[in-house]
């Protein structure tokens, strides 16, 4: 079940953000609860009782200070900014992040936001993520150095099928 994120999720987020910390940004317990705050969607996959997986997304106009979401915030007026996908290596059920997109997606279309923006590592290079994307009809638009680091990350974009008589952005 997908659903969002709730206060006696994050130490499950904490946990499953650092399985991954070597191609996420690290996470502190008051980091995420501000994140949380900023959010436009934190939505958590819950199964069999337990967290499984989060995506944590950003909109146009949000307090994040990342250097990634700054970078799509001068360049486009109206999107969702994917900071994070999560899933669980140990989840019974496969397929959560394809799933978590396809809401995502069509929570997109239904609000008449015309792209979704993500960044996965480019160097080091984040295999994984890079087929998941690409699977998924990103491509991209921009590579972006991190400040502070010796990582360079490739910028990512889907556009979004918006209907007919979607208002455009």
């Amino acid at each position: 079940m997908i659903r969002n994120a709730t206060p006696a999720d994050f130490p499950t987020i904490l946990q499953l953000n650092e399985e991954f910390v070597d191609v996420l940004s690290p996470l502190t317990p008051e980091r995420l609860a501000r994140l949380d705050q900023q959010s436009a969607l934190h939505w958590v996959v819950e199964e069999e009782d337990r967290v499984v997986a989060f995506l944590l997304v950003f909109a146009e106009g949000s307090a994040y200070d990342g250097a990634v979401y700054s970078w799509w915030a001068a360049r486009y007026e109206r999107f969702l900014y994917v900071d994070r996908i999560v899933v669980s290596p140990n989840a019974p059920t496969r397929g959560w992040g394809s799933r978590l997109y396809r809401e995502l997606t069509a929570h997109a279309c239904g609000a008449g936001v015309p792209v979704i923006v993500c960044e996965y590592y480019s160097k080091p290079v984040n295999e994984a993520s890079a087929r998941f994307h690409a699977r998924h009809g990103f491509h991209e638009v921009g590579v972006l150095a991190l400040p502070g680091a010796e990582k360079t990350v490739s910028l990512q974009e889907l556009v979004v099928p918006l209907p007919p008589s979607a208002p455009l952005a």
